[in-house]
């Protein structure tokens, strides 16, 4: 009896993984990975747009640069993937078409940061909006963005660490399509029983970004930050914590002298973050975004585009102080004073 609640306890204690992480509406596929991306940019839009408005910038503005930067990062994050992992689509017995198949899952976040960060670029020059301080307000939505993108791993049963006995261990199953054939993204648990119980790594990066949020939110409302350095600090935060989470993963990746390569990216973006977050306080205090613009202080324009011109302009000085002067001898006249 021991023994059996001795196991029932550790089940209990233990973090089940979903049955599936695909489900079909008819022969529509609705993946759990893509729809955490679309959550995730979704709210990277929402919070920026606030945080933009709060800053000077017009509402909207945030929308029409994500027009660019997110088809940008889709396409930079799939580009590092797959030349990192080049492994798992070339090669004998592989198929290239795959590398196309994004909504298997495999975004690399360094390439969907630098090619979306180019996608905002172009978007900011077409509006007039500098760069940095719209950098500045997406900051915290985009590490949020990128929690919420961490669940889709948890329903594709990838990006965890070793075996652990701890008692926030992952439960990993054994998933299988129709036909019998073993399929982690596409298969189905029917047997609940843990084939594995490892470290929850993508939980684990989760949280870590959501505490970088906390924290770039604190350190911008207390310092004032701005050009570019918000930013800067949400990337040292995030690549301080992928550094030591990239050592606990064991899925396959591309090893450097037999260290992952994500372990070297991490330091080096850590250290230009670091940087550039030190050399850009230099230019003082937060850039008003409306004055940079020119914007603050807008002129209204009528329908032919001639300026509006005031319909009561406002007395010269001279007929001011005329209009005193006889006030001042209406009161002196024997009319206007009252017995008392």
């Amino acid at each position: 009896m021991g023994d059996v609640l001795n196991g029932l306890n550790a089940v209990l204690a233990t973090i089940p993984s979903p049955d599936r992480g695909v489900w079909y509406l008819g022969p529509l596929p609705i993946r759990a990975y893509a729809l955490c991306i679309i959550a995730g940019i979704i709210v990277a839009i929402w919070w920026g747009e606030r945080r933009w408005v709060e800053r000077g910038g017009i509402k909207g503005e945030v929308t029409d640069i994500a027009v660019w930067a997110v088809p940008f990062g889709l396409v930079g994050g799939r580009l590092y993937h797959v030349i990192t992992d080049n492994q798992k689509y070339f090669g004998p017995g592989k198929n290239p078409l795959a590398a196309l198949e994004i909504w298997n899952g495999g975004l690399g976040i360094w390439g969907a940061i630098a090619l979306g960060a180019v996608g905002a670029w172009i978007g900011c020059r077409r509006k007039g909006i500098p760069l940095p301080a719209m950098a500045d307000a997406l900051a915290p939505g985009i590490v949020v963005a990128q929690a919420i993108g961490r669940l889709g791993n948890y329903f594709n049963q990838e990006l965890y660490g070793g075996d652990t006995t701890l008692p926030w261990g992952l439960e990993i199953y054994r998933r299988v399509t129709p036909e019998g054939r073993e399929d982690a993204l596409a298969g189905v648990a029917i047997d609940h029983t843990p084939i594995q119980v490892v470290h929850p790594t993508f939980l684990y990066e989760l949280l870590w970004n959501l505490g970088v949020a906390l924290l770039i939110v604190w350190a911008d409302r207390k310092f004032r930050l701005g050009h570019g350095r918000t930013f800067a600090l949400y990337v040292a935060g995030y690549t301080a914590g992928r550094f030591w989470i990239e050592l606990m993963r064991t899925d396959e990746a591309t090893l450097i002298l037999g260290t992952r390569v994500n372990v070297f990216v991490s330091a080096l973006v850590f250290l230009g973050a670091v940087a550039y977050f030190i050399i850009a306080k230099s230019r003082g205090e937060r850039e008003d975004v409306a004055a940079l613009r020119g914007t603050d202080q807008p002129v209204e324009q009528p329908a032919d585009g001639e300026p509006v011109v005031d319909a009561e302009p406002e007395p010269e000085a001279d007929v001011v102080v005329d209009e005193a002067d006889d006030a001042k001898d209406k009161k002196s006249s024997p009319e206007s004073v009252k017995p008392e």
